[in-house]
């Protein structure tokens, strides 16, 4: 082959396809946008930025893309952001979530908001604190080609004009000035800072969110609501709630309903902790064996929750019952309530027999899932992702060997392309 032929060396071709194999097995990057760089350039802004930064709702936003930011210039914010926020009865982070619009909008896009206004949910709509759709903004055109921002309820709230367009990054990031920090409707805005919160009805909670009727009305009819507001101060409570699609999925076998109210009453309370835990703590939590309320209503180191993060998911593993976190329903220090995928059954009232039915045991006996009578102390780790029963480790092992296989079969292809690509330079 000489200097000027243009003939391609197999060799040559067969290293291109392979960087080109591997470069398409990289993981492309997130598509979202660093938010407080982005700001760093404006300096008008720099106390808003420090604002978010201040806050998780920074991090929040690092994985996200399209999305509208309005943000509020240094001689707009109030002297102290986060006592606005508290006269208010909010959080400073659930106002700045309010500021966070879940769709790109472009100056274009304002100029053509329809006479009724557009309809934006937010940040905040997506915590589950915001009751109904007051988690979002209702865009409308005023006077002199102005857009205001307000909430969509009719119930007083704050709102703001859109000052101008500052900045964008096309189709993922827009930032727009608006005239001061906005507070949903909800919220009293003629609050004292000093005055303590109530407690959380968290039967109340249930029933504005909606989806769990079932949980509600147990918790209302065993009094067991009454205990968690009483819990609420000091440390505060963690609250993992089934929903109506979790009690529904209940074998028959189980019948939970039907137990004495006594032995309901332990179940509704292993469902608590005694403890405040926003879903951040839960993904780092250092002690993955937690006790429950319902602990300190029998004897230390029984009804027991193993909490642990699985394939991006906190799952819950009851030693018979393995759950996993759907969304959060309420987070307000000092009281949280998360939804969980699956009615949390103790192994001290409950034994598998198999993966479709269950056997009841009283309180005072602890069954292993697969041994009657076998000892089990709280296990340490979880056996198994969230919702895979019945797999074990045969089928694990299975899985893991087919995975080689096919590895074995790619490399061996690549070997055939090679020798077939050289064989004519021998």
């Amino acid at each position: 082959m000489g200097r000027g032929d243009p003939t391609i060396s197999p060799r040559l071709a067969l290293g291109a396809a392979l960087v080109l194999l591997a470069a398409a097995a990289l993981p492309t990057p997130a598509a979202g946008v660093n938010v407080t760089a982005v700001l760093a350039a404006f300096p008008n802004l720099a106390d808003f930025a420090r604002l978010l930064a201040s806050t998780p709702v920074a991090g929040e936003l690092a994985g996200r893309s399209s999305l509208t930011l309005l943000a509020v210039p240094n001689a707009n914010l109030p002297q102290s952001p986060s006592a606005f926020a508290a006269a208010a009865g909010a959080d400073i982070a659930d106002v700045l979530r309010y500021h966070v619009l879940l769709e790109y909008l472009s100056p274009s896009d304002l100029a053509r908001l329809p006479a009724s206004g557009k309809l934006v949910t937010t940040l905040f709509q997506t915590t589950g604190r915001a009751p109904s759709d007051l988690g979002a903004v209702n865009l409308t055109a005023g006077p002199n080609s102005t857009v205001v921002v307000r909430s969509p309820a009719p119930s007083p709230g704050s709102n703001a004009t859109v000052l101008g367009a500052v900045t964008a990054v096309p189709y993922n990031l827009s930032v727009l000035t608006v005239g001061g920090l906005i507070v949903p409707s909800g919220f009293d805005l003629a609050a004292s800072e000093s005055r303590p919160s109530p407690p959380v009805n968290i039967t109340r909670v249930l029933a504005d969110a909606r989806g769990f009727n079932v949980a509600a009305s147990m918790l209302q009819a065993s009094g067991v609501a009454g205990e968690f507001e009483a819990d609420e101060h000091g440390a505060g409570i963690t609250v993992f709630v089934p929903t109506d699609d979790a009690f529904a999925g209940l074998p028959a076998t189980d019948r939970l309903q039907s137990l004495p109210a006594e032995r309901k009453a332990i179940v509704l309370r292993f469902h608590v902790l005694h403890s405040y835990y926003p879903l951040g703590s839960l993904e780092s939590i250092v002690n993955p064996v937690q006790p429950t309320l319902a602990t300190e209503y029998t004897e230390a180191g029984r009804f027991t929750l193993n909490i642990a993060r699985i394939n991006g998911s906190i799952a819950i593993d009851t030693g018979i019952v393995q759950a996993s976190i759907t969304r959060t329903v309420f987070d307000q220090n000092p009281v949280a309530v998360f939804a969980v995928s699956k009615v949390l059954l103790p192994k001290e009232m409950f034994s598998r027999v198999d993966a479709d039915s269950t056997a009841t045991a009283p309180p005072s006996v602890t069954m292993a899932p697969n041994a009657a009578g076998s000892k089990q102390t709280p296990p340490t780790r979880l056996l198994s992702p969230p919702d895979l029963h019945g797999e074990d480790n045969k089928s694990s092992a299975t899985s893991a060997m087919a995975k080689g296989t096919g590895t074995g079969w790619w490399c061996i292809g690549l070997m055939y392309l090679q020798l077939h690509l050289l064989l004519p330079l021998v």
